[in-house]
């Protein structure tokens, strides 16, 4: 399967935007009432209008390149954050060998 078609809906802007909306959203304590399983969808809505802001104006395309952007920089953190994780579990266990 060749999903090389959906490098033509990234907006590296707004996804470097959504990542740090998404991190936000995570990371702020008083905003721990936002679950976890809303994150995609409000990086979607916000990388959306995004989108619209940076291009200037609205259209289908630019809407969904934007939500597409969006979800991509929920992924991108997912696997970023499970990187990070699995590499500090290695380093720990390293440690605990000595």
């Amino acid at each position: 399967m060749d999903i090389s078609f959906l490098n033509a809906y990234f907006i590296p802007l707004v996804m470097a935007a959504c990542l740090v909306i998404g991190y936000c959203i995570k990371h702020i304590s008083w905003l721990y009432r936002i679950s976890n399983e809303y994150i995609p969808a409000i990086l979607a809505l916000c990388g959306a209008l995004l989108a619209v802001a940076d291009a200037g104006s609205a259209s289908l395309e630019i809407i969904i390149k934007g939500a597409v952007t969006g979800l991509a920089s929920t992924g991108l953190y997912e696997a970023f954050s499970q990187l990070i994780n699995k590499h500090s579990e290695r380093k720990d266990c390293d440690e605990t060998k000595k």
